[in-house]
């Protein structure tokens, strides 16, 4: 008894950091998501933004940033990762980013 009291705190430290391990594998996820939602809508020359957010859960830390040129759009997201232990430092964040071909509906009107 008197063992497993001692050994229970590394238990509990192990089981906090595999659910930590867990919540950067969401924000991971989430950020993907994100990304290409954002892509996706910003490539047809609409606001990619909005889309990005509304693709991931609402009661994440999250930013959306969109460039274009040329042919592609890229969006890319950044996903603060929420933290479960109280002596990990709270800064960790995720960035994904994703590029879709820019919706080319203009030349098809004018037959070329």
């Amino acid at each position: 008894m008197l063992e497993f009291a001692g050994f229970l705190p590394i238990l509990l430290l192990i089981g906090l950091a595999a659910i930590q391990l867990g919540l950067v594998g969401y924000a991971v996820n989430q950020a993907g998501s994100g990304a290409r939602a954002a892509a996706r809508v910003a490539s047809q020359g609409e606001g990619g933004e909005a889309a990005g957010l509304a693709a991931m859960d609402g009661s994440l830390d999250a930013q959306v940033a969109l460039s274009g040129g040329g042919d592609t759009t890229t969006a890319e997201v950044t996903v603060q990762v929420p933290t479960l232990l109280p002596f990990v430092d709270a800064g960790w964040s995720v960035t994904k980013s994703a590029t879709m071909p820019n919706d080319d509906d203009d030349d098809d009107e004018d037959g070329s």
